[in-house]
């Protein structure tokens, strides 16, 4: 019988550096597949569609949400973000890990949905950098900024609804956590 693919949730505030850990995750797990979301919410710099999101209009969101085609979804900072059930469904049936990046109402809707699901929050090692990460970055205005900011609060608040939690305050300790926790999954380990 084939084995049945994980799934790895990943949550953290905006400016936390979970895409970043991410990227680096694939590169020691080729194989995991990274969950491409539908947004509607416009592309950065060099986001192509398809490939970082699936950019969609919020009518046509809204359309996927009423046919039930979406795992989880959430409105967030005005924009939509969701997970396409039948792209998750077949991965994990095919024995395929899967790596989903959502904020943590998608997180508790996939943990309803599907309770096997692994769940890691990304904690910024104080608010002050996560502001100087916001910042830097360069794409927000300062009151989308201030905005995350004080959703980041409430956000890091329900960090113990997850099962690892993730201290990303040097990259190489926080993705040396991180691989740690998808290899114990992927032998089996619990913790």
């Amino acid at each position: 019988m084939k084995r049945r693919g994980n799934i790895y949730i990943v949550s953290a505030p905006s400016g936390a550096g979970k895409s970043t850990l991410c990227r680096e995750l694939l590169k020691v797990y080729p194989e995991i597949t990274y969950s491409i979301s539908h947004t509607t919410r416009a592309p950065r710099a060099g986001e192509q569609d398809g490939v970082d999101y699936h950019f969609v209009t919020k009518q046509g969101f809204q359309e996927r949400i009423e046919k039930g085609l979406m795992a989880e979804w959430a409105e967030v900072h005005g924009n939509y973000y969701g997970t396409s059930i039948e792209t998750l469904e077949a991965s994990v049936a095919n024995g395929v890990d899967v790596l989903l990046d959502i904020d943590v109402q998608g997180a508790r809707q996939m943990c309803e949905a599907m309770p096997e699901c692994v769940t890691i929050f990304i904690m910024p090692p104080s608010m002050d950098e996560l502001l100087s990460r916001l910042d830097k970055r360069g794409t927000d205005t300062p009151e989308t900024i201030d905005k995350r900011m004080k959703n980041a609060v409430g956000e890091m608040q329900q960090r113990d609804f997850y099962e690892h939690v993730i201290v990303n305050d040097n990259l190489d300790d926080a993705v040396a956590a991180f691989v740690a926790v998808v290899k114990g999954c992927r032998e089996g380990v619990t913790s």
